[in-house]
């Protein structure tokens, strides 16, 4: 017998110092990952849980591994405290 548990809050980090802005994860998730100007990465630090699958496979696709994901251990930062 399976259990469907309720789905966690996702969380992203995208270490931009390693970012080369291949655009892969645009590609993979667009909901989620945008350029702004012709390099800056623009992401949302918390999507939607209903999104894990797309936001998997942009961390998958990302040639330099520079997309981390992880569950929420604490509320995600309001749009007035620099998310994007």
């Amino acid at each position: 017998m399976t259990t469907d548990s309720p789905p966690t809050e996702l969380r992203l980090v995208v270490d931009l110092n390693r970012c080369q802005s291949y655009g892969q994860c645009v590609y993979a998730a667009p909901a989620v990952f945008r350029f702004h100007g012709e390099e800056a990465l623009e992401y949302d630090y918390a999507p939607d849980p209903g999104r894990r699958r797309e936001v998997e496979r942009a961390a998958a696709a990302c040639p330099v591994q520079a997309i981390g994901l992880g569950r929420a251990t604490e509320p995600a930062p309001s749009a007035g405290e620099g998310a994007r």
